[in-house]
This record gives structure tokens, sequence and C-alpha cells, in this order.
């Protein structure tokens, strides 16, 4: 497995983390439920905020 502490995530290896749809993942950012860092068109993620 790739080591994904202290590196930006991508939507897709976000959503692996806890299991969830892109469409989960996008809804609770628009809720300010998730971290999440925009980058561009991209959105980004870091481990440790997510878990918090």
């Amino acid at each position: 497995m790739v080591e994904i502490e202290g590196r930006w995530l991508s939507n897709h290896e976000i959503c692996s983390h806890p299991g969830v749809s892109k469409d989960t993942v996008y809804k609770w950012i628009d809720k300010n439920e998730m971290p999440a860092h925009r980058m561009g068109r991209f959105w980004k993620f870091r481990k440790d905020e997510v878990d918090k």
C-alpha cells in the first residue's frame, strides 16, 4: 500500500479511506463537515484533518 500520511490525497483516495462514495464526500464538503482544500479544479485532502 502507498504511504498516505503527510501528503495530499485525491477524491478517489479519500473516498476509499472511510469507504464512502464521491457523492457523499461532496455533500460533506458542501456542509463543511469534511475539511477539504481546493487546488485549481480539484479537491485535495489531508488524512489527519479528515480523521479529526
